[in-house]
């Protein structure tokens, strides 16, 4: 089972379940525990080969590593806390996990909270993924890592953020980053997904308004699921809203929360 720490509130029956991106690790969502635990029950994940989750998954390199499996991983996790229904933050792709999750149990998902959501590769996006699976067996995946990281925070005002996710990535192993990375190759299939159909699940998008790869596609996808779907664009931000302007995130996040319950 992946790593997991929880933090419970007596006074609550909600939970709250934190979804990191690539290359990421619980550790992001510190600015998040304060705020979020005086009201809710806390569940903060290690993804695969992630954080705290590697040293007890030797078997790792054997597993497949697609979004269903991702997806099922957490699945894990809830059930062996008996936890029934929880609404989900997540970053980066950890949204997509999060959406994953739901179009597979839905009836498990309270709400959903997507950060820096990604629902399509545009050109420059798919642009550096063909160029990280031609490099990814011969660059050391740190010197990748770091060129994604300033290209989709590029920034001064993204600084924080690049150094926390890269700092998390230095954790990984080689093999560990090319089995993450070779999920690129069903990315868009699964997105295209996501963008047709809407799901009866109350959903905010937060996003920064300086996240000039994804939050185009966002505001799309917002306008066509505008049934379940709200958006929230933070100014003065890019791609990893939770880290870079935290108060005005977890204000919004809690906020919507309270009225999706």
């Amino acid at each position: 089972m992946i790593n997991y720490t929880i933090y419970k509130n007596e006074n609550s029956k909600q939970w709250v379940t934190f979804v990191h991106g690539a290359g990421g690790s619980s550790s992001i969502w510190f600015k998040q525990i304060r705020d979020f635990k005086k009201s809710y029950n806390i569940l903060l994940l290690d993804l695969r080969g992630h954080g705290e989750s590697k040293t007890t998954l030797k078997t790792a390199f054997k597993q497949k590593y697609t979004f269903s499996a991702l997806a099922n991983d957490i699945l894990e996790v809830l059930d062996h806390l008996k936890i029934e229904k929880s609404h989900f933050v997540g970053i980066s792709l950890g949204t997509i996990l999060i959406r994953q999750l739901a179009e597979m149990y839905p009836n498990r998902v309270q709400s959903m909270i997507l950060g820096g959501a990604i629902l399509k590769m545009n050109f420059r996006s798919q642009i550096l993924m063909r160029l990280g699976n031609t490099f990814k067996y011969v660059l050391p995946y740190l010197v990748l890592y770091k060129f994604f990281a300033f290209v989709i925070m590029p920034k001064k005002s993204h600084k924080q953020s690049r150094s926390l996710f890269i700092n998390e990535a230095k954790k990984l192993y080689q093999k560990e980053f090319i089995k993450w990375f070779k999920l690129t190759a069903e990315i868009n299939p699964v997105l295209k997904w996501f963008r047709q159909v809407e799901l009866n699940i109350p959903t905010l998008y937060v996003m920064g308004e300086e996240d000039y790869m994804f939050l185009p596609s966002v505001r799309k996808v917002v306008e066509s699921h505008y049934k379940s779907s709200k958006l929230f664009v933070i100014e003065n931000c890019g791609h990893v809203v939770n880290v870079e302007q935290p108060n005005a995130f977890n204000s919004a996040v809690l906020s919507f929360i309270h009225t999706a319950q």
